[in-house]
Protein backbone atom coordinates (compact mmCIF):
# COMPACT_ATOMS: atom_id res chain seq x y z
CA UNK A 1 0.00 0.00 0.00
CA UNK A 2 0.97 3.78 -0.96
CA UNK A 3 0.48 6.62 1.01
CA UNK A 4 1.28 10.25 0.68
CA UNK A 5 2.97 12.27 3.39
CA UNK A 6 0.67 13.63 5.93
CA UNK A 7 2.01 17.09 5.26
CA UNK A 8 1.24 16.32 1.47
CA UNK A 9 -2.89 17.57 2.54
CA UNK A 10 -4.96 20.80 2.44
CA UNK A 11 -7.70 21.47 4.48
CA UNK A 12 -11.16 22.77 3.03
CA UNK A 13 -14.33 22.57 5.32
CA UNK A 14 -17.59 24.58 5.62
CA UNK A 15 -17.42 25.25 9.36
CA UNK A 16 -19.53 21.60 10.52
CA UNK A 17 -16.87 19.23 8.94
CA UNK A 18 -13.16 19.32 7.31
CA UNK A 19 -11.64 17.65 4.35
CA UNK A 20 -8.15 16.42 3.48
CA UNK A 21 -7.42 17.03 0.10
CA UNK A 22 -3.72 15.53 -1.08
CA UNK A 23 -1.21 17.52 -3.33
CA UNK A 24 -2.00 14.49 -6.32
CA UNK A 25 -5.85 15.89 -5.86
CA UNK A 26 -7.19 12.60 -3.91
CA UNK A 27 -9.65 13.39 -1.19
CA UNK A 28 -8.20 11.27 1.29
CA UNK A 29 -9.94 11.81 4.62
CA UNK A 30 -13.65 13.21 5.25
CA UNK A 31 -16.29 12.45 7.66
CA UNK A 32 -19.87 13.75 6.36
CA UNK A 33 -21.66 15.88 8.18
CA UNK A 34 -19.84 16.60 10.99
CA UNK A 35 -16.57 16.42 12.01
CA UNK A 36 -16.87 13.26 14.33
CA UNK A 37 -19.09 11.21 11.99
CA UNK A 38 -18.15 8.28 10.79
CA UNK A 39 -15.47 8.46 7.89
CA UNK A 40 -17.14 8.10 4.10
CA UNK A 41 -13.31 8.54 3.09
CA UNK A 42 -10.23 7.21 4.69
CA UNK A 43 -7.31 6.03 2.19
CA UNK A 44 -5.21 8.18 4.63
CA UNK A 45 -5.69 5.29 7.36
CA UNK A 46 -6.03 2.24 4.69
CA UNK A 47 -4.90 3.61 0.95
CA UNK A 48 -6.66 0.43 -0.16
CA UNK A 49 -10.18 0.19 2.30
CA UNK A 50 -10.69 3.44 3.14
CA UNK A 51 -12.04 4.73 0.17
CA UNK A 52 -11.07 8.45 -1.93
CA UNK A 53 -12.51 11.06 -4.44
CA UNK A 54 -9.52 11.17 -6.48
CA UNK A 55 -9.35 14.10 -9.48
CA UNK A 56 -6.06 13.57 -11.36
CA UNK A 57 -4.20 14.13 -14.68
CA UNK A 58 -4.54 10.99 -16.96
CA UNK A 59 -0.67 10.92 -18.76
CA UNK A 60 0.94 11.80 -15.32
CA UNK A 61 2.75 14.75 -14.99
CA UNK A 62 3.29 16.95 -12.22
CA UNK A 63 1.27 18.80 -9.35
CA UNK A 64 1.21 21.62 -7.49
CA UNK A 65 -0.97 22.75 -4.91
CA UNK A 66 -1.84 25.99 -3.01
CA UNK A 67 -4.39 28.39 -1.67
CA UNK A 68 -6.59 31.09 -3.63
CA UNK A 69 -5.28 33.99 -1.84
CA UNK A 70 -6.61 34.74 1.65
CA UNK A 71 -9.85 31.90 1.35
CA UNK A 72 -9.58 28.01 2.19
CA UNK A 73 -10.41 27.26 -1.43
CA UNK A 74 -7.85 24.74 -2.28
CA UNK A 75 -6.28 24.92 -5.70
CA UNK A 76 -4.09 22.04 -7.37
CA UNK A 77 -2.60 21.68 -10.88
CA UNK A 78 -1.97 19.51 -13.09
CA UNK A 79 0.44 19.66 -15.79
CA UNK A 80 0.23 16.95 -18.45
CA UNK A 81 2.07 16.27 -21.79
CA UNK A 82 -0.53 17.80 -23.69
CA UNK A 83 -2.00 20.66 -21.54
CA UNK A 84 -2.86 21.64 -18.26
CA UNK A 85 -5.97 21.46 -16.04
CA UNK A 86 -6.93 22.56 -12.31
CA UNK A 87 -9.69 21.58 -9.75
CA UNK A 88 -10.48 24.06 -7.03
CA UNK A 89 -11.54 22.29 -4.10
CA UNK A 90 -13.95 24.01 -1.30
CA UNK A 91 -16.95 23.00 0.07
CA UNK A 92 -19.84 26.30 0.38
CA UNK A 93 -20.51 28.16 4.17
CA UNK A 94 -23.64 29.51 4.57
CA UNK A 95 -25.53 28.33 1.26
CA UNK A 96 -28.62 26.22 2.35
CA UNK A 97 -29.32 24.15 -1.05
CA UNK A 98 -25.57 23.03 -0.76
CA UNK A 99 -24.86 22.43 3.30
CA UNK A 100 -22.15 19.93 3.65
CA UNK A 101 -21.56 19.90 -0.01
CA UNK A 102 -18.14 19.48 -1.58
CA UNK A 103 -17.48 21.25 -4.99
CA UNK A 104 -14.60 20.28 -7.20
CA UNK A 105 -14.61 22.75 -9.92
CA UNK A 106 -12.41 21.45 -12.82
CA UNK A 107 -10.92 23.77 -15.09
CA UNK A 108 -8.43 23.20 -18.81
CA UNK A 109 -6.01 25.55 -18.12
CA UNK A 110 -3.55 25.47 -21.51
CA UNK A 111 -3.71 22.76 -24.43
CA UNK A 112 -6.13 19.64 -23.83
CA UNK A 113 -5.85 17.83 -20.61
CA UNK A 114 -6.86 14.55 -19.84
CA UNK A 115 -8.82 14.14 -16.89
CA UNK A 116 -9.86 11.15 -14.68
CA UNK A 117 -12.07 11.28 -11.93
CA UNK A 118 -12.48 8.27 -9.45
CA UNK A 119 -15.00 8.36 -6.66
CA UNK A 120 -15.07 5.07 -4.60
CA UNK A 121 -17.08 6.06 -1.11
CA UNK A 122 -16.36 3.73 1.91
CA UNK A 123 -19.40 4.47 4.45
CA UNK A 124 -18.72 4.09 7.79
CA UNK A 125 -14.93 4.01 8.29
CA UNK A 126 -14.89 1.10 5.71
CA UNK A 127 -17.18 -0.84 7.97
CA UNK A 128 -20.43 -0.76 5.64
CA UNK A 129 -21.44 -2.22 2.28
CA UNK A 130 -23.63 0.01 -0.09
CA UNK A 131 -25.30 -0.03 -3.52
CA UNK A 132 -24.81 2.60 -6.12
CA UNK A 133 -27.93 3.91 -8.35
CA UNK A 134 -27.44 5.98 -11.83
CA UNK A 135 -29.72 8.76 -11.90
CA UNK A 136 -30.30 11.90 -14.30
CA UNK A 137 -27.15 13.76 -13.95
CA UNK A 138 -24.99 11.49 -11.62
CA UNK A 139 -25.19 8.97 -9.03
CA UNK A 140 -26.54 7.77 -5.61
CA UNK A 141 -24.61 5.72 -3.12
CA UNK A 142 -26.45 4.17 -0.16
CA UNK A 143 -24.87 1.92 2.73
CA UNK A 144 -26.40 -0.75 4.46
CA UNK A 145 -27.62 1.32 7.30
CA UNK A 146 -29.39 3.81 4.93
CA UNK A 147 -26.49 6.65 4.69
CA UNK A 148 -26.58 8.17 1.17
CA UNK A 149 -24.88 10.60 -0.90
CA UNK A 150 -25.61 12.25 -4.34
CA UNK A 151 -22.44 12.72 -6.82
CA UNK A 152 -23.49 15.35 -9.47
CA UNK A 153 -21.17 14.40 -12.95
CA UNK A 154 -21.52 16.65 -15.63
CA UNK A 155 -19.65 14.17 -18.16
CA UNK A 156 -20.04 10.61 -19.20
CA UNK A 157 -18.76 7.91 -16.45
CA UNK A 158 -19.24 4.16 -15.25
CA UNK A 159 -19.97 2.46 -12.52
CA UNK A 160 -17.35 0.11 -11.02
CA UNK A 161 -16.63 -1.71 -7.70
CA UNK A 162 -19.46 0.30 -6.00
CA UNK A 163 -17.31 3.70 -6.97
CA UNK A 164 -17.69 6.30 -10.09
CA UNK A 165 -15.08 6.38 -12.61
CA UNK A 166 -15.17 9.27 -15.15
CA UNK A 167 -11.92 9.56 -18.23
CA UNK A 168 -12.79 13.01 -20.22
CA UNK A 169 -10.60 16.35 -22.32
CA UNK A 170 -10.71 19.89 -20.91
CA UNK A 171 -9.61 21.89 -23.45
CA UNK A 172 -8.20 25.75 -22.37
CA UNK A 173 -10.90 27.73 -20.79
CA UNK A 174 -13.65 24.47 -20.19
CA UNK A 175 -15.52 23.85 -16.68
CA UNK A 176 -16.75 20.09 -15.11
CA UNK A 177 -17.84 20.65 -11.68
CA UNK A 178 -18.46 17.78 -9.44
CA UNK A 179 -20.86 17.95 -6.29
CA UNK A 180 -21.19 15.29 -3.49
CA UNK A 181 -23.08 15.70 -0.75
CA UNK A 182 -25.62 13.61 1.97
CA UNK A 183 -28.81 13.19 0.65
CA UNK A 184 -31.75 15.19 2.11
CA UNK A 185 -34.60 12.34 2.85
CA UNK A 186 -36.86 14.03 0.21
CA UNK A 187 -34.01 14.04 -2.09
CA UNK A 188 -33.48 11.14 -4.91
CA UNK A 189 -30.72 13.04 -6.10
CA UNK A 190 -28.89 15.71 -5.98
CA UNK A 191 -29.66 18.75 -8.68
CA UNK A 192 -26.88 18.78 -11.76
CA UNK A 193 -24.67 21.46 -10.66
CA UNK A 194 -23.71 23.53 -13.58
CA UNK A 195 -20.54 25.60 -14.60
CA UNK A 196 -21.79 28.76 -14.42
CA UNK A 197 -23.71 28.29 -10.60
CA UNK A 198 -20.60 26.58 -9.78
CA UNK A 199 -18.59 29.46 -10.72
CA UNK A 200 -21.39 31.47 -8.43
CA UNK A 201 -21.17 29.59 -5.63
CA UNK A 202 -17.17 29.88 -6.02
CA UNK A 203 -17.33 33.53 -5.92
CA UNK A 204 -19.10 33.31 -2.94
CA UNK A 205 -17.35 30.96 -1.21
CA UNK A 206 -14.37 33.24 -1.96
CA UNK A 207 -15.82 36.62 -1.06
CA UNK A 208 -17.04 34.94 2.69
CA UNK A 209 -13.48 33.93 3.39
CA UNK A 210 -11.70 37.19 2.43
CA UNK A 211 -14.53 38.91 4.33
CA UNK A 212 -14.14 36.73 7.48
CA UNK A 213 -10.29 37.37 7.78
CA UNK A 214 -10.85 40.99 6.91
CA UNK A 215 -11.16 41.28 11.05
CA UNK A 216 -7.50 40.83 11.84
CA UNK A 217 -6.43 43.38 12.88
CA UNK A 218 -2.85 42.10 12.82
CA UNK A 219 -0.40 43.84 10.47
CA UNK A 220 3.27 42.73 11.94
CA UNK A 221 5.95 40.51 10.47
CA UNK A 222 5.16 36.96 9.21
CA UNK A 223 1.40 38.40 8.68
CA UNK A 224 0.69 35.56 5.69
CA UNK A 225 1.48 32.59 7.85
CA UNK A 226 -0.98 34.17 10.79
CA UNK A 227 -3.30 34.37 8.28
CA UNK A 228 -2.99 30.79 7.46
CA UNK A 229 -3.10 29.76 11.04
CA UNK A 230 -6.48 31.80 11.79
CA UNK A 231 -8.46 30.30 8.49
CA UNK A 232 -6.82 27.02 9.69
CA UNK A 233 -8.22 27.60 13.23
CA UNK A 234 -11.90 28.62 11.43
CA UNK A 235 -12.07 25.28 9.65
CA UNK A 236 -11.16 23.79 12.58
CA UNK A 237 -14.61 25.38 14.45
CA UNK A 238 -17.88 24.25 14.60
CA UNK A 239 -20.35 26.72 13.91
CA UNK A 240 -23.40 25.64 15.75
CA UNK A 241 -21.78 25.83 18.81
CA UNK A 242 -18.45 27.73 18.77
CA UNK A 243 -16.31 24.49 19.32
CA UNK A 244 -13.04 23.91 18.07
CA UNK A 245 -11.59 20.26 17.27
CA UNK A 246 -8.12 19.67 17.89
CA UNK A 247 -7.87 18.25 15.04
CA UNK A 248 -10.11 17.06 11.77
CA UNK A 249 -8.22 13.81 11.89
CA UNK A 250 -7.43 10.55 13.98
CA UNK A 251 -4.99 8.21 14.26
CA UNK A 252 -2.88 9.93 12.22
CA UNK A 253 0.68 8.66 13.92
CA UNK A 254 3.12 10.27 16.22
CA UNK A 255 5.70 7.99 14.84
CA UNK A 256 5.55 6.26 11.48
CA UNK A 257 4.90 1.85 12.52
CA UNK A 258 4.08 3.24 16.06
CA UNK A 259 1.03 3.20 18.21
CA UNK A 260 0.90 6.31 19.69
CA UNK A 261 -1.98 7.05 16.90
CA UNK A 262 -5.70 9.00 18.89
CA UNK A 263 -8.90 10.56 17.52
CA UNK A 264 -8.61 14.17 17.79
CA UNK A 265 -12.17 15.16 16.47
CA UNK A 266 -13.01 16.29 19.53
CA UNK A 267 -12.43 19.51 21.90
CA UNK A 268 -10.55 20.20 24.68
CA UNK A 269 -10.73 22.69 27.61
CA UNK A 270 -6.85 22.62 27.53
CA UNK A 271 -6.95 24.63 24.76
CA UNK A 272 -9.14 27.05 25.79
CA UNK A 273 -7.29 29.78 27.35
CA UNK A 274 -4.68 29.36 24.36
CA UNK A 275 -7.96 29.81 22.16
CA UNK A 276 -9.27 32.91 23.35
CA UNK A 277 -6.07 34.87 23.96
CA UNK A 278 -4.68 34.29 20.68
CA UNK A 279 -8.22 35.13 18.86
CA UNK A 280 -8.45 38.08 20.68
CA UNK A 281 -5.21 39.63 20.03
CA UNK A 282 -5.51 39.52 16.21
CA UNK A 283 -9.37 41.10 16.82
CA UNK A 284 -11.43 37.56 16.09
CA UNK A 285 -13.76 38.76 18.87
CA UNK A 286 -16.78 36.92 17.44
CA UNK A 287 -15.01 33.52 17.83
CA UNK A 288 -13.92 34.05 21.35
CA UNK A 289 -17.33 34.69 21.98
CA UNK A 290 -18.56 31.34 20.44
CA UNK A 291 -15.63 29.44 21.82
CA UNK A 292 -17.27 31.06 25.44
CA UNK A 293 -20.47 29.84 25.22
CA UNK A 294 -19.40 26.43 24.32
CA UNK A 295 -17.43 26.38 27.63
CA UNK A 296 -20.45 27.87 29.33
CA UNK A 297 -22.24 24.86 28.07
CA UNK A 298 -19.37 21.98 29.82
CA UNK A 299 -19.56 23.84 33.05
CA UNK A 300 -23.14 22.87 33.12
CA UNK A 301 -21.22 19.16 33.50
CA UNK A 302 -19.61 20.33 36.70
CA UNK A 303 -19.62 17.10 39.35
CA UNK A 304 -18.34 18.29 42.69
CA UNK A 305 -17.91 14.64 43.32
CA UNK A 306 -15.50 14.20 39.48
CA UNK A 307 -15.00 17.84 38.53
CA UNK A 308 -14.68 18.60 34.80
CA UNK A 309 -14.08 16.69 31.81
CA UNK A 310 -11.34 17.19 30.11
CA UNK A 311 -12.80 16.66 26.53
CA UNK A 312 -15.52 16.71 24.96
CA UNK A 313 -17.81 16.73 21.81
CA UNK A 314 -17.96 19.53 19.37
CA UNK A 315 -21.68 19.63 20.80
CA UNK A 316 -20.58 19.74 24.72
CA UNK A 317 -21.42 16.13 25.50
CA UNK A 318 -18.73 13.02 26.76
CA UNK A 319 -16.56 12.06 24.16
CA UNK A 320 -17.30 8.36 23.29
CA UNK A 321 -15.32 5.32 24.58
CA UNK A 322 -12.33 4.67 22.80
CA UNK A 323 -12.34 1.76 20.11
CA UNK A 324 -9.43 0.08 17.69
CA UNK A 325 -11.07 -0.54 14.24
CA UNK A 326 -9.19 -3.41 13.29
CA UNK A 327 -10.06 -3.72 10.01
CA UNK A 328 -8.08 -0.63 8.98
CA UNK A 329 -4.15 -1.09 8.60
CA UNK A 330 -3.69 2.40 9.80
CA UNK A 331 -1.14 5.31 7.80
CA UNK A 332 1.69 3.33 6.65
CA UNK A 333 0.68 0.34 8.55
CA UNK A 334 0.55 2.57 11.72
CA UNK A 335 -1.60 0.31 14.16
CA UNK A 336 -4.09 0.80 15.66
CA UNK A 337 -6.45 3.32 14.17
CA UNK A 338 -8.83 4.41 17.31
CA UNK A 339 -12.18 6.56 17.34
CA UNK A 340 -13.39 7.70 20.37
CA UNK A 341 -10.65 8.95 23.32
CA UNK A 342 -9.67 6.93 26.13
CA UNK A 343 -8.84 10.92 27.63
CA UNK A 344 -12.65 10.97 28.65
CA UNK A 345 -12.22 9.13 31.67
CA UNK A 346 -8.75 10.53 33.00
CA UNK A 347 -8.45 12.84 35.85
CA UNK A 348 -6.28 16.31 34.69
CA UNK A 349 -6.24 18.98 37.10
CA UNK A 350 -4.49 21.38 34.60
CA UNK A 351 -7.71 21.75 32.77
CA UNK A 352 -9.40 24.50 35.85
CA UNK A 353 -6.27 26.90 35.31
CA UNK A 354 -7.15 26.78 31.08
CA UNK A 355 -10.53 27.07 31.70
CA UNK A 356 -9.99 30.02 34.55
CA UNK A 357 -7.60 31.95 32.25
CA UNK A 358 -9.38 31.83 29.53
CA UNK A 359 -12.65 33.37 31.38
CA UNK A 360 -10.32 35.78 32.55
CA UNK A 361 -8.93 37.05 29.31
CA UNK A 362 -12.13 36.99 28.05
CA UNK A 363 -13.59 38.89 31.06
CA UNK A 364 -10.69 41.66 30.26
CA UNK A 365 -10.43 41.92 26.46
CA UNK A 366 -14.13 40.80 25.52
CA UNK A 367 -16.95 41.13 27.10
CA UNK A 368 -17.54 40.96 31.22
CA UNK A 369 -19.07 37.71 32.46
CA UNK A 370 -22.70 37.32 33.76
CA UNK A 371 -23.05 36.35 37.45
CA UNK A 372 -24.54 33.38 36.46
CA UNK A 373 -21.64 32.09 35.34
CA UNK A 374 -19.45 33.53 38.36
CA UNK A 375 -21.68 31.18 40.40
CA UNK A 376 -20.94 28.44 38.46
CA UNK A 377 -16.86 29.41 38.61
CA UNK A 378 -17.35 29.71 43.07
CA UNK A 379 -18.39 26.22 43.17
CA UNK A 380 -15.46 25.03 40.42
CA UNK A 381 -13.05 27.18 42.34
CA UNK A 382 -13.85 26.04 45.71
CA UNK A 383 -13.38 22.44 44.57
CA UNK A 384 -9.64 23.38 43.09
CA UNK A 385 -8.94 24.68 46.57
CA UNK A 386 -9.70 21.13 48.04
CA UNK A 387 -8.33 18.88 45.17
CA UNK A 388 -5.17 20.13 44.19
CA UNK A 389 -3.21 18.07 46.27
CA UNK A 390 -4.23 14.68 44.34
CA UNK A 391 -1.80 13.17 41.87
CA UNK A 392 -3.44 13.33 38.48
CA UNK A 393 -2.50 12.26 34.97
CA UNK A 394 -1.65 15.35 33.48
CA UNK A 395 -1.28 17.73 30.24
CA UNK A 396 0.04 15.11 27.93
CA UNK A 397 -2.64 12.48 29.01
CA UNK A 398 -0.05 9.70 30.05
CA UNK A 399 -1.08 5.94 30.97
CA UNK A 400 1.62 5.27 32.99
CA UNK A 401 0.15 6.13 36.16
CA UNK A 402 -0.82 9.12 37.80
CA UNK A 403 1.54 11.23 39.43
CA UNK A 404 1.71 15.03 40.96
CA UNK A 405 2.79 16.94 37.65
CA UNK A 406 4.81 20.59 38.11
CA UNK A 407 2.18 21.64 35.09
CA UNK A 408 -0.79 20.27 37.02
CA UNK A 409 -0.15 21.99 39.96
CA UNK A 410 1.34 25.37 38.15
CA UNK A 411 -2.25 25.20 36.84
CA UNK A 412 -4.20 24.85 39.66
CA UNK A 413 -1.99 27.81 41.17
CA UNK A 414 -3.42 29.83 37.64
CA UNK A 415 -7.19 28.79 38.56
CA UNK A 416 -7.32 30.06 42.01
CA UNK A 417 -5.31 33.71 41.36
CA UNK A 418 -7.23 34.15 38.03
CA UNK A 419 -10.36 33.74 40.11
CA UNK A 420 -9.20 36.03 42.88
CA UNK A 421 -8.27 38.33 40.14
CA UNK A 422 -11.72 38.48 38.37
CA UNK A 423 -13.59 38.45 41.60
CA UNK A 424 -11.65 41.92 42.53
CA UNK A 425 -11.83 43.28 38.68
CA UNK A 426 -15.39 42.58 39.06
CA UNK A 427 -16.08 43.39 43.26
CA UNK A 428 -17.65 39.34 42.39
CA UNK A 429 -18.31 37.87 46.36
CA UNK A 430 -15.51 35.10 46.36
CA UNK A 431 -14.30 32.75 49.08
CA UNK A 432 -10.82 34.25 49.70
CA UNK A 433 -10.34 32.80 52.93
CA UNK A 434 -10.04 29.74 51.19
CA UNK A 435 -8.41 30.59 47.71
CA UNK A 436 -5.90 32.92 48.93
CA UNK A 437 -3.93 30.54 51.20
CA UNK A 438 -4.43 27.52 49.41
CA UNK A 439 -3.02 29.73 46.00
CA UNK A 440 -0.01 30.54 48.00
CA UNK A 441 0.27 26.98 49.33
CA UNK A 442 0.30 25.63 45.82
CA UNK A 443 3.24 28.29 44.97
CA UNK A 444 5.72 27.39 47.92
CA UNK A 445 5.07 23.55 46.80
CA UNK A 446 6.26 23.89 43.17
CA UNK A 447 9.49 26.21 44.01
CA UNK A 448 10.13 22.87 46.97
CA UNK A 449 9.38 20.23 45.21
CA UNK A 450 8.99 21.23 41.64
CA UNK A 451 12.04 22.09 41.33
CA UNK A 452 15.24 20.27 41.06
CA UNK A 453 18.45 21.45 42.21
CA UNK A 454 20.32 18.44 40.49
CA UNK A 455 19.31 19.27 36.94
CA UNK A 456 19.11 23.23 37.91
CA UNK A 457 15.58 22.75 36.31
CA UNK A 458 11.46 22.43 37.16
CA UNK A 459 10.86 18.95 36.51
CA UNK A 460 7.98 16.80 35.22
CA UNK A 461 6.72 15.54 38.77
CA UNK A 462 7.32 15.99 42.08
CA UNK A 463 10.78 13.17 42.68
CA UNK A 464 11.45 12.95 38.75
CA UNK A 465 14.44 14.26 37.29
CA UNK A 466 13.31 14.47 33.78
CA UNK A 467 12.29 17.78 32.03
CA UNK A 468 9.00 18.66 30.58
CA UNK A 469 8.38 21.15 28.04
CA UNK A 470 5.14 22.32 29.57
CA UNK A 471 7.00 24.23 32.55
CA UNK A 472 8.07 26.89 29.71
CA UNK A 473 4.27 27.83 30.22
CA UNK A 474 5.48 29.48 33.76
CA UNK A 475 6.18 32.92 32.72
CA UNK A 476 3.67 32.89 30.47
CA UNK A 477 1.21 32.63 33.23
CA UNK A 478 3.10 35.20 35.00
CA UNK A 479 3.82 32.25 38.15
CA UNK A 480 7.49 32.79 37.36
CA UNK A 481 8.99 36.32 36.16
CA UNK A 482 10.85 35.85 32.49
CA UNK A 483 14.35 36.51 33.71
CA UNK A 484 13.81 34.70 37.21
CA UNK A 485 17.16 32.38 37.87
CA UNK A 486 15.14 28.99 38.04
CA UNK A 487 13.34 30.23 35.03
CA UNK A 488 16.62 31.29 32.88
CA UNK A 489 17.87 27.26 34.20
CA UNK A 490 14.57 25.92 32.95
CA UNK A 491 14.89 27.50 29.51
CA UNK A 492 18.49 26.68 29.13
CA UNK A 493 17.92 22.88 30.52
CA UNK A 494 14.97 22.63 27.56
CA UNK A 495 17.59 24.26 24.59
CA UNK A 496 20.17 21.78 26.13
CA UNK A 497 18.66 18.15 26.67
CA UNK A 498 14.59 18.48 24.67
CA UNK A 499 15.53 20.81 21.93
CA UNK A 500 17.14 19.67 18.50
CA UNK A 501 17.43 21.53 15.48
CA UNK A 502 15.13 24.05 16.86
CA UNK A 503 12.48 21.57 17.48
CA UNK A 504 11.46 21.01 21.09
CA UNK A 505 10.22 17.39 22.47
CA UNK A 506 7.78 17.85 25.18
CA UNK A 507 9.87 15.24 27.60
CA UNK A 508 12.16 12.24 26.93
CA UNK A 509 9.68 9.06 26.44
CA UNK A 510 12.03 6.85 28.26
CA UNK A 511 12.59 5.18 32.01
CA UNK A 512 12.34 8.77 33.64
CA UNK A 513 9.54 9.54 32.29
CA UNK A 514 7.80 6.61 31.59
CA UNK A 515 4.08 7.53 29.86
CA UNK A 516 2.41 4.09 29.38
CA UNK A 517 3.54 3.78 25.60
CA UNK A 518 6.49 2.21 23.51
CA UNK A 519 7.94 3.63 21.00
CA UNK A 520 9.56 6.90 19.83
CA UNK A 521 7.51 10.05 18.94
CA UNK A 522 8.36 13.40 17.26
CA UNK A 523 9.10 16.80 17.97
CA UNK A 524 6.16 18.71 19.47
CA UNK A 525 4.95 22.31 17.61
CA UNK A 526 3.55 23.74 20.33
CA UNK A 527 6.26 23.53 22.54
CA UNK A 528 8.81 24.71 20.24
CA UNK A 529 6.55 27.87 20.02
CA UNK A 530 6.45 28.17 24.04
CA UNK A 531 10.28 28.09 24.13
CA UNK A 532 9.90 31.14 21.88
CA UNK A 533 7.81 32.89 23.53
CA UNK A 534 10.06 32.18 26.83
CA UNK A 535 12.59 33.09 24.65
CA UNK A 536 11.26 36.92 23.61
CA UNK A 537 10.42 37.27 27.20
CA UNK A 538 13.57 36.59 28.75
CA UNK A 539 15.08 39.43 25.87
CA UNK A 540 16.72 36.63 23.80
CA UNK A 541 15.08 37.88 20.74
CA UNK A 542 17.74 37.14 18.35
CA UNK A 543 17.63 34.02 19.22
CA UNK A 544 13.61 33.62 19.47
CA UNK A 545 13.40 35.21 16.41
CA UNK A 546 15.82 32.56 14.51
CA UNK A 547 14.14 29.56 16.40
CA UNK A 548 10.59 31.00 14.93
CA UNK A 549 11.61 31.47 11.06
CA UNK A 550 13.36 28.19 11.99
CA UNK A 551 9.94 26.36 12.87
CA UNK A 552 7.97 28.39 9.63
CA UNK A 553 10.31 26.70 7.60
CA UNK A 554 8.64 23.83 9.00
CA UNK A 555 5.41 24.10 7.81
CA UNK A 556 3.63 22.25 5.08
CA UNK A 557 3.80 24.03 1.44
CA UNK A 558 0.47 25.22 2.25
CA UNK A 559 1.23 26.49 5.82
CA UNK A 560 -0.19 24.12 8.02
CA UNK A 561 1.20 22.06 11.18
CA UNK A 562 0.61 18.49 12.31
CA UNK A 563 1.36 18.12 15.97
CA UNK A 564 4.78 17.31 15.72
CA UNK A 565 7.50 17.24 13.51
CA UNK A 566 9.57 14.15 12.80
CA UNK A 567 13.58 13.72 12.94
CA UNK A 568 13.52 14.02 9.59
CA UNK A 569 11.54 16.82 9.19
CA UNK A 570 8.40 15.34 8.03
CA UNK A 571 4.58 16.02 10.15
CA UNK A 572 3.71 13.23 12.31
CA UNK A 573 0.06 13.15 14.26
CA UNK A 574 -3.14 14.78 13.39
CA UNK A 575 -3.60 17.36 11.19
CA UNK A 576 -3.81 19.95 10.98
CA UNK A 577 -3.57 20.51 14.76
CA UNK A 578 -5.25 23.51 16.22
CA UNK A 579 -3.06 23.54 19.50
CA UNK A 580 0.22 24.15 17.00
CA UNK A 581 -1.85 26.91 15.15
CA UNK A 582 -2.95 28.69 18.17
CA UNK A 583 0.85 29.05 19.81
CA UNK A 584 2.16 30.09 16.23
CA UNK A 585 -0.27 33.33 16.46
CA UNK A 586 0.55 34.23 20.32
CA UNK A 587 4.24 33.25 19.37
CA UNK A 588 4.13 35.64 16.17
CA UNK A 589 2.50 38.58 18.06
CA UNK A 590 4.14 38.62 21.29
CA UNK A 591 8.09 38.32 19.00
CA UNK A 592 6.39 40.91 16.32
CA UNK A 593 6.11 43.69 19.63
CA UNK A 594 9.41 42.90 21.21
CA UNK A 595 11.48 43.23 17.72
CA UNK A 596 9.38 46.91 17.75
CA UNK A 597 10.20 47.73 20.83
Amino acid sequence: MTYNRIDDYGIIGDLHTAVLVGSDGSIDWACLPHFDSPSIFAAILDSEKGGHFRVSAQDGGTSRSLYYPETNVLITRFAGSSGVAQVLDFMPVDEPAHERSIVRYVQGVRGSASVRVECRPRFNYARSHHGVEQVEGGVVFTSQEGARLGLSVPVPFTIDEGGVVAEFVLNEGEVAALELRPLKDDEQALPPLTSAAAGELLGRTIAYWRRWLSKCRYQGRWREMLQRSLLALKLLTFAPTGAIVASPTTSLPEAVGGTRNFDYRFCWIRDAAFTIYALMRVGMTDEARQFMDWLEVCLKDFNEEVGLRSVYTIRGDPVPHEEELEHLAGHADSRPVRIGNGARDQFQLDIYGELMDSIYLYNKYGSPISYDLWCHLRKILDWVAHNWRRSDDGIWEVRGGRQNFVYSKLMCWVALDRGLRLAAKRSFPANRSLWEPERDAIYEEIMQRGWNEKKKAFVQFYGSEALDASNLIMPLVFFLSPMDPRMVCTVDATLDELTYDSLVRRYDPGEAADDGFTGEEGTFSLCTFWLVECLTRQGRVDEARFLFERMLGYANHLGLYSEEVGVTGEALGNFPQAFTHLTLISAAFNLDRALKN
